[in-house]
C-alpha cells in the first residue's frame, strides 16, 4: 500500500485581486510619468534625464514607464542575508518570513525600574544580545538612538558597533550620509574579511526613506548609490502615510508610496544593474485625533498584505514591511493587542522581512519587555500559518488502534504516537501561562509582563554570543570606533 501523501496547504491572506493590483500599480505609473517627482541630487537627476527622463520646475523630473520596467526586470528576485560567520540566514524570496526589531526610538522602558527614560548607547548592546538568543528574530536593529555617543554626527556608526558587538545574526542599519555609510562598510569588511566576502555574503541591510511627497534629499540618494555600487541590500520605503504626507485613501496612498518606490528602485538599477533592493513602501495613517503615526492600526496590515499580492502579482520582489508593534504607553494589553494582530497578518500575507517589532509609543519607544513577548507571538503565528499536516502519522490510526486495545487503561498520554510527535504537533508556549490557578498563585501571581521582564533579565544575564570567525575583529572596530 502506497504512503498517503498530500501536500499541507498552508493559509495565506490575500486582500487584492489582479485587477485592484495592475490598478495601483498603473497609478504608481502616472504619478511617475504626469506628476514627476523632486529629485535634489544633482547627478541623480542627470543620469534619470539622461535614461529618458524630462527635467522641469529645476529639480523635478517625470518618468517614462519603461524604466520602472526595466528596473523591475534587472533586479533580483531574491536577495540573501548570511549571518556575521558566512552562514546563510535570511533567503529574502517567495513567501519566506522573517521579523526583527526597528531603529532610532528616542526612549526606552528601562529593564529594572520600567520606567521611561532617554535611550543610551547600551540599550543598542542589549537589545542586539536579546535578539541574539532569540529563535524566532532573525535580524536586528538598533532599537535607539543614543543620547550618550561622543559625536551625534556619528550616531549611526557607533550604533553599528554595538550591533555587531552583540549580536552574530543578519543586522539592518541605518546611515545618516554618505561618510557614515562608508565608515559602517568599512567595520562590516573587517568582519567578513574584506570588501569582496562582504558582497558575496552581505550580513547587512540598509534602511533608508524618500520623504513623502514625491521628495529625494539629496542625503538619500548618496546613500541609495553607495549601497548599489557597494552590492549592499537597501530597502527605500517612503513614509506615504494616509491623510499624512499622501492621500487619505489607501489605495491612493499605496500608488503614491509605490512611484515613490520605483524611482529608488530605478536609480540603483541605473546605479548597478542587478544589485538587491527589497521592494516597498510603509503605508500607515495619520491619526486624526493625534495626528501621529499610528503602528498599531489595522489599515498597515491591510497595506502591506495588498503590497504582498501586488509582489505575487506583477513585482517578484522580496518585500519590507512591519509587525510587533504598538501605540500603547506600555507593555499592556493594546500593546499585545495590536502586536498579536500585525504578527500574524504579516505572516499570513506572506511579507519578507519583517522589522519593528517591540516598539511602543508610536515608534518612539522601545522595550525588552515587548521584544521578548514579541517573540513567542512569532512562535504561534508560524505555528498557525505551518497548517494541518494530514498523513497516515498524522492521521494516527494505528495509536488509536492501540488505544482502543488496552481497554480502560488505554490513554494516548502515555502512548509512544504522543511521544513521538508532541513537540512537532503542538504549539508548547514559553512565556504564556496555561498552568492551574493554584499553580500560578504559587508561582508569585506573574502576570506576562512580568514574565517577560525576567525572561528578558535571565538572557542578558546568562546568554554570551558567539565569538566572530576572527577574533581580532572586534578590537579592529573598537579602534575604528575610537578614531572617529
Amino acid at each position: 500500500m502506497q504512503p498517503l501523501e498530500i501536500p499541507t496547504f498552508q493559509p495565506r491572506l490575500r486582500v487584492l485581486n489582479r485587477e485592484q493590483a495592475l490598478a495601483i500599480h498603473t497609478a504608481a505609473l502616472e504619478i511617475l510619468e504626469k506628476i514627476g517627482v523632486k529629485m535634489e541630487h544633482p547627478r541623480v537627476l542627470e543620469m534619470l534625464a539622461d535614461a529618458g527622463g524630462r527635467v522641469f520646475d529645476g529639480d523635478w523630473i517625470k518618468l517614462p514607464a519603461y524604466l520602472a520596467e526595466q528596473a523591475l526586470r534587472s533586479a533580483p528576485r531574491q536577495i540573501v542575508l548570511y549571518d556575521q560567520n558566512g552562514n546563510k540566514a535570511m533567503p529574502l524570496v517567495d513567501q519566506n518570513v522573517f521579523y526583527g526589531t526597528g531603529s532610532d526610538t528616542t526612549f526606552t522602558l528601562d529593564l529594572e525600574t520600567g520606567l521611561r527614560r532617554r535611550c543610551v548607547l547600551k540599550d543598542v548592546a542589549q537589545f542586539a544580545r536579546l535578539v541574539d538568543a532569540l529563535e524566532n528574530l532573525a535580524f536586528a536593529m538598533s532599537m535607539g538612538n543614543p543620547e550618550d555617543v561622543p559625536k551625534v554626527e556619528n550616531i549611526y556608526v557607533y550604533d553599528f558597533a554595538e550591533m555587531v558587538k552583540n549580536t552574530n545574526k543578519p543586522i539592518v542599519f541605518i546611515a545618516d550620509r554618505g561618510e557614515d555609510i562608508a565608515k559602517i562598510h568599512e567595520m562590516a569588511c573587517l568582519v567578513t574579511g574584506g570588501e569582496e566576502a562582504l558582497r558575496q555574503k552581505p550580513f547587512l541591510l540598509n534602511y533608508s526613506e524618500a520623504i513623502s511627497p514625491l521628495r529625494f534629499p539629496e542625503n538619500v540618494m548618496d546613500k541609495l548609490l553607495f549601497c548599489a555600487r557597494k552590492g549592499i541590500p537597501i530597502c527605500l520605503p517612503s513614509g506615504s502615510n494616509a491623510g499624512g504626507g499622501a492621500p487619505v485613501t489607501l489605495a491612493g496612498a499605496m500608488a503614491m508610496g509605490i512611484a515613490e518606490n520605483l524611482v529608488g528602485l530605478i536609480v540603483h538599477q541605473l546605479a548597478a544593474r542587478g544589485a538587491p533592493f527589497l521592494f516597498g513602501p510603509n503605508v500607515s495613517t495619520l491619526d486624526m485625533k493625534s495626528a501621529v503615526v499610528s503602528y498599531g492600526c489595522p489599515e498597515w496590515s491591510l497595506t502591506q498584505a495588498a503590497l504582498a499580492d501586488m509582489r505575487d502579482e506583477i513585482y517578484g520582489l522580496p518585500i519590507w514591511a512591519f509587525a510587533g508593534a504598538s501605540d500603547s504607553k506600555v507593555v499592556d494589553a493594546q500593546a499585545g493587542a495590536e502586536a498579536m494582530f500585525s504578527i500574524v497578518t504579516a505572516m499570513l500575507s506572506r511579507c519578507n522581512l519583517v522589522h519593528d517589532v517591540g516598539y511602543l509609543e508610536y515608534g518612539s519607544t522601545s522595550s525588552l519587555e515587548m521584544v521578548t513577548m514579541a517573540n513567542e507571538m512569532v512562535a504561534m503565528a508560524r505555528h498557525f500559518t505551518g497548517g494541518i499536516p494530514v498523513n497516515e502519522e498524522s492521521l494516527a490510526l494505528n495509536a488509536l488502534e492501540r488505544v482502543k486495545n488496552a481497554g480502560p487503561k488505554g490513554m494516548f498520554l502515555s502512548d509512544d504516537h504522543t511521544f513521538d510527535h508532541f513537540e512537532r504537533a503542538l504549539f508548547l508556549p514559553r512565556l504564556l501561562d496555561r498552568s492551574r490557578y493554584d499553580s500560578w498563585e504559587a508561582g508569585g501571581s506573574h502576570d506576562l509582563y512580568k514574565r517577560s521582564n525576567a525572561e528578558a533579565r535571565r538572557i542578558l544575564d546568562e546568554h554570551q554570543v558567539a565569538p566572530k570567525t576572527d577574533d581580532k575583529v572586534l578590537k579592529e572596530i573598537d579602534a575604528l570606533v575610537a578614531s572617529l
